[in-house]
């Protein structure tokens, strides 16, 4: 395997030595590493994939050095824009290296949502012209070497991207020594129980990817209720809010629940100002905010240093409200529910979740049907 460090020092050594990107599972030793590592001007998580690119360009515009954009493969959907339309060999002729965890490789068994891109990763990589190294676990430190002089060659020699495209387990396990305590005591699944007791059958929820749905869904089997009139995003990560503002919107006699977090709401946070503007009252917005990308690894987000109830505001919502305790939950969720919309309510909340927790065991399509079946 990989050695996190040494690879590190390595792309610092070949003046690669900005890092931005979104965090992802088969990266996220790396990505502790960097966070360690890499001065705080030096390294940025960004919004989406999309901004990252846009960031490694302005750091190679600004000092002729070479920045590194880390991302799942899902993230390829966000960055085809900039590569096609910024840093190209037609446009800007911009060098950057990508460094891709490859979900939903072929032959290897993963979740639904990273299926269909994992298959065509290095298609799309190939359609973009994008070069591009496969790291795997083999890699030794000189192999290292050698991949990475391969790339700074191509991007000193084309003054275009280069790509790395990581297999699962390719890097050496990496402990922070400097991983941050959560000063909120109340769990994400503790939290979802609270909502729910403040619901009713007639409300739908629609849930964002990652440990949230896979919460609301045992806290419902757990409670004996049917799951039908939830919506579980699985995948498409930030976009679960306009699945629920075009829901609301149709199903005016009923409210609309969204079940998002953080990192999913400053991936996209333009979408609050979609929902202020069309204003459905019945859109009741609800952010678990733990500070962090929990389903890839716990790596910050910055939804503790920013105020995301008073964007909401600035973006039309009719009615804010936050929580931290147990009892505030309770009073914020019950402001929620009498609050006409769009309202919403951010939930601070610890990080981590439980280890035997598990997955919905139909498909997705199968999911689809019972929730159409449910809410029409």
């Amino acid at each position: 395997m990989i050695d996190c460090l040494k690879f590190y020092q390595l792309l610092i050594e070949n003046k690669i030595d900005f890092f931005t990107g979104v965090p992802d599972s088969l990266l996220k030793e790396f990505n502790s590493c960097i966070l360690e590592s890499s001065p705080k001007d030096q390294h940025i998580i960004s919004a989406n994939e999309g901004n990252a690119v846009a960031l490694a360009a302005g750091y190679h515009l600004a000092t002729g050095k070479y920045g590194l954009v880390y991302l799942q493969n899902s993230g390829l959907g966000h960055v085809v824009n900039p590569l096609t339309s910024l840093v190209n060999r037609e446009m800007y002729q911009i060098p950057l290296l990508l460094m891709i965890g490859q979900r939903g490789e072929k032959g290897m068994q993963d979740e639904p949502q990273h299926t269909k891109m994992g298959g065509v990763t290095t298609d799309m990589l190939n359609l973009l012209g994008v070069p591009y190294e496969i790291l795997t676990g083999d890699l030794s430190n000189s192999d290292a070497e050698q991949v990475v002089k391969k790339a700074v060659d191509y991007m000193v020699n084309s003054s275009l991207p280069y790509a790395f495209v990581v297999k699962k387990g390719s890097f050496q396990s990496y402990q922070r020594s400097d991983a941050p305590v959560s000063d909120c005591d109340v769990s994400r699944e503790d939290a979802v129980r609270l909502v729910l007791d403040a619901l009713t059958e007639q409300d739908i929820v629609m849930a964002t990817t990652g440990k949230l749905s896979r919460e609301l869904y045992e806290v419902r089997q757990q409670r004996g209720e049917k799951p039908d009139q939830d919506f579980l995003c699985v995948g498409s990560m930030g976009h679960c809010s306009q699945i629920a503002l075009s829901t609301a919107l149709t199903k005016s006699s009923r409210a609309v629940y969204c079940f998002d977090g953080d990192g999913a709401v400053i991936m996209h946070m333009g979408s609050l100002a979609v929902i202020g503007t069309h204003g459905p009252s019945n859109f009741k917005h609800i952010v678990f905010n733990n500070g962090a990308h929990d389903s890839v690894g716990g790596q910050p987000t910055v939804g503790h240093s920013i105020d995301i109830p008073a964007v909401a505001t600035a973006c039309g919502y009719r009615d804010v409200f936050k929580a931290v305790t147990q009892e505030e939950i309770k009073v914020g969720i019950d402001q929620l529910v009498k609050a006409q919309g769009p309202a919403m309510l951010e939930i601070k909340i610890k990080k981590g979740a439980r280890k035997s927790l598990g997955r919905p065991p139909h498909s997705l399509v199968d999911a689809k049907k019972m929730f159409m079946k449910a809410v029409n």
